[in-house]
Protein backbone atom coordinates (compact mmCIF):
# COMPACT_ATOMS: atom_id res chain seq x y z
CA UNK A 1 0.00 0.00 0.00
CA UNK A 2 1.17 3.52 -0.75
CA UNK A 3 0.81 5.89 2.20
CA UNK A 4 1.17 9.66 2.45
CA UNK A 5 1.76 11.41 5.76
CA UNK A 6 1.27 14.99 6.97
CA UNK A 7 2.48 16.57 10.23
CA UNK A 8 0.76 19.72 11.51
CA UNK A 9 2.50 20.29 14.85
CA UNK A 10 5.95 21.56 15.79
CA UNK A 11 8.63 19.75 17.78
CA UNK A 12 8.38 18.99 21.49
CA UNK A 13 4.95 20.54 22.03
CA UNK A 14 2.81 17.63 20.83
CA UNK A 15 3.40 13.98 19.98
CA UNK A 16 2.41 14.46 16.33
CA UNK A 17 5.87 14.26 14.79
CA UNK A 18 6.96 11.43 17.09
CA UNK A 19 3.81 9.48 16.21
CA UNK A 20 4.35 10.16 12.50
CA UNK A 21 7.98 9.01 12.71
CA UNK A 22 7.05 5.74 14.43
CA UNK A 23 4.12 5.22 12.06
CA UNK A 24 6.42 5.59 9.04
CA UNK A 25 8.93 3.16 10.54
CA UNK A 26 6.20 0.59 11.31
CA UNK A 27 4.56 0.94 7.89
CA UNK A 28 7.88 0.47 6.09
CA UNK A 29 8.70 -2.56 8.25
CA UNK A 30 5.45 -4.12 7.03
CA UNK A 31 6.33 -3.50 3.39
CA UNK A 32 4.25 -0.38 2.74
CA UNK A 33 5.60 2.46 0.63
CA UNK A 34 5.66 6.01 1.99
CA UNK A 35 5.01 8.32 -0.97
CA UNK A 36 5.94 11.37 1.07
CA UNK A 37 5.79 13.24 4.34
CA UNK A 38 4.46 16.80 4.20
CA UNK A 39 5.24 19.29 6.98
CA UNK A 40 2.44 21.83 7.14
CA UNK A 41 1.57 24.81 9.39
CA UNK A 42 3.71 24.52 12.57
CA UNK A 43 4.99 21.17 11.31
CA UNK A 44 7.60 23.03 9.23
CA UNK A 45 9.46 23.84 12.46
CA UNK A 46 10.49 20.17 12.65
CA UNK A 47 12.86 20.79 9.74
CA UNK A 48 15.08 23.18 11.72
CA UNK A 49 18.68 21.94 11.63
CA UNK A 50 19.49 23.90 14.80
CA UNK A 51 17.36 21.65 16.99
CA UNK A 52 19.89 20.25 19.46
CA UNK A 53 18.05 19.00 22.56
CA UNK A 54 20.32 17.85 25.39
CA UNK A 55 19.55 14.27 26.36
CA UNK A 56 16.40 14.07 24.21
CA UNK A 57 15.51 12.56 20.89
CA UNK A 58 16.46 14.88 18.05
CA UNK A 59 13.34 15.26 15.92
CA UNK A 60 14.90 17.08 12.97
CA UNK A 61 17.72 14.54 12.86
CA UNK A 62 15.19 11.68 12.80
CA UNK A 63 13.38 13.29 9.86
CA UNK A 64 16.68 13.97 8.11
CA UNK A 65 17.57 10.28 8.44
CA UNK A 66 14.22 9.25 6.92
CA UNK A 67 14.90 11.63 4.05
CA UNK A 68 18.38 10.17 3.58
CA UNK A 69 16.74 6.74 3.31
CA UNK A 70 14.73 7.96 0.32
CA UNK A 71 11.48 9.24 1.81
CA UNK A 72 10.44 12.51 0.19
CA UNK A 73 9.99 14.96 3.06
CA UNK A 74 8.66 18.39 2.16
CA UNK A 75 8.13 21.52 4.26
CA UNK A 76 5.43 23.86 2.96
CA UNK A 77 7.07 26.97 1.50
CA UNK A 78 4.33 29.40 2.51
CA UNK A 79 4.11 28.03 6.06
CA UNK A 80 7.90 28.24 6.29
CA UNK A 81 7.90 31.90 5.27
CA UNK A 82 5.27 32.74 7.90
CA UNK A 83 7.42 31.06 10.57
CA UNK A 84 10.82 32.39 9.53
CA UNK A 85 12.06 28.99 8.30
CA UNK A 86 14.48 29.63 5.46
CA UNK A 87 16.10 27.02 3.18
CA UNK A 88 19.47 27.59 4.88
CA UNK A 89 17.95 26.70 8.29
CA UNK A 90 16.56 23.30 7.36
CA UNK A 91 18.21 19.89 7.54
CA UNK A 92 19.74 18.51 4.37
CA UNK A 93 17.18 15.87 3.38
CA UNK A 94 14.03 17.96 3.74
CA UNK A 95 13.08 20.17 0.84
CA UNK A 96 10.68 23.08 0.55
CA UNK A 97 7.78 23.11 -1.87
CA UNK A 98 4.21 24.30 -2.15
CA UNK A 99 0.78 22.79 -1.85
CA UNK A 100 1.15 21.29 -5.32
CA UNK A 101 3.49 18.75 -3.74
CA UNK A 102 0.87 17.94 -1.12
CA UNK A 103 -1.63 17.37 -3.95
CA UNK A 104 0.87 15.02 -5.61
CA UNK A 105 1.27 13.02 -2.40
CA UNK A 106 -2.53 12.81 -2.08
CA UNK A 107 -2.87 11.64 -5.69
CA UNK A 108 -0.14 8.99 -5.37
CA UNK A 109 -1.24 7.58 -2.01
CA UNK A 110 -3.79 4.84 -1.44
CA UNK A 111 -4.17 6.17 2.11
CA UNK A 112 -3.22 9.50 3.67
CA UNK A 113 -2.63 9.96 7.40
CA UNK A 114 -2.45 13.29 9.24
CA UNK A 115 -0.82 13.81 12.65
CA UNK A 116 -1.74 16.91 14.66
CA UNK A 117 -4.69 19.21 15.24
Amino acid sequence: MKIGVMVLEGPYQHQAVDSAYHFVQAARARGHEIVGLFLYTDGVNNANRFIKPPGERNISQRLDELGAEGIDIVACTACSKFRGMRPDLKVEHIRMSGLGQLASFLREADRFVTFGD
